[in-house]
């Protein structure tokens, strides 16, 4: 038992020298992970010493457990050290790498834009709320009520097809226009009314000057005393602020189902051909009295035109669609 003992001594202190070894040719945090799971693991080089001592006395295994637990210190300490001096190694291989280059030049900092939309919008928003003008939204989804029939547009009218109109079922369909907000307060709130709407509208256009969404602003007033001659001065007003250039406006006769009488409005500047803008009117007395207003106390006038050809005209943008591109080149343009 004694030469058992000697023997097991010596396997002891021959783990330190072949762990010391070991430790030393690891180069990298893994090497040296496989080294400390290769002695002091569960499987590990230590612990299959600790069951050789199984058949020893308790003089003997309290001597050699006491060897065990100092070759343990020792190898642990080993480790210990090897793996500061490979993190420091680490450390200073990414100090290398990744140091800033102080001659470098910066990187600016862009500053966002608003963009054009956004810009036209604000405008004609300030405008027209310096007038008492509140604004007012409404569902994009609409009905056909709303949409078409509040605002005299029969049924045969080729704007209710599919060809113009995005139907979402028999009924309900992505509004066409945001008259039908008109409706919706004229239905709610007695005169006198002061509003202007504002929303995204849908159409199936696309094309230089169409796109399926765009953005739509209408203006109604409904009072005592609402004249032709107040809506022309409103809008003279507007569209001399709004270019701030010196435009020529030309009001000629037109269409509406929902106005009478109706009116259009060109605007041409030095050496331009007559531009289209805008479309307005005197409300229809029929739909004054389908909104339970009196007709013969009150009249009303109303205005639509489409931000993007605002827009357009404003910044001189000839395809509406690089609205909704999102190119930064573009948008920086634009303060």
């Amino acid at each position: 038992m004694v030469i058992q003992q000697k023997i097991k001594k010596s396997n002891l202190q021959d783990l330190i020298k072949q762990a010391e070894q070991s430790i030393q040719q690891s180069h990298n945090l893994s090497a040296l992970e496989s080294v400390r799971i290769a002695f002091l693991g569960k499987n590990g080089y230590i612990n299959q010493q600790i069951v050789l001592m199984r058949n020893l006395n308790s003089i003997q295994k309290a001597e050699i457990g006491n060897i065990i637990n100092n070759v343990k210190k020792t190898i642990k300490k080993l480790l210990y050290i090897r793996k500061n001096i490979l993190e420091s190694i680490l450390i200073q291989e990414r100090l290398l790498k990744e140091k800033i280059d102080i001659s470098l030049p910066g990187r600016k900092k862009t500053k966002g834009r608003l963009h054009p939309l956004t810009l036209t919008n604000i405008k004609i928003k300030n405008f027209f709320e310096k007038l008492n003008f509140t604004i007012v939204e409404g569902p994009e989804i609409e009905d056909d009520y709303h949409n078409f029939s509040a605002l005299n547009i029969p049924v045969h009218h080729p704007s209710r097809t599919e060809q113009d109109t995005f139907w979402l079922d028999d009924t309900r369909l992505l509004r066409t226009q945001t008259s039908g907000i008109q409706i919706r307060v004229m239905k709610s709130q007695k005169p006198p009314i002061r509003i202007i709407t504002y929303g995204r509208v849908y159409r199936k256009d696309y094309d230089k000057t169409h796109t399926p969404m765009f953005h739509q602003i209408e203006g109604l007033m409904i009072d005592n005393y609402s004249k032709f001659t107040d809506l022309k001065g409103i809008l003279y007003d507007f569209l001399n602020y709004f270019f701030t250039k010196n435009i020529k406006i030309r009001f000629r006769p037109s269409y509406f189902p929902f106005t009478e009488p109706s009116a259009e409005i060109d605007i041409t500047r030095e050496k331009d051909h007559w531009l289209e803008i805008l479309g307005c009117g005197m409300v229809h007395p029929s739909i004054l009295q389908n909104m339970n207003i009196d007709s013969e106390k009150f009249s009303g006038f109303a205005f639509g035109m489409g931000v993007e050809r605002l827009t357009m005209l404003n910044y001189n943008v000839t395809d509406l669609r690089t609205f909704f591109k999102n190119d930064i080149r573009f948008l920086q343009q634009f303060k």
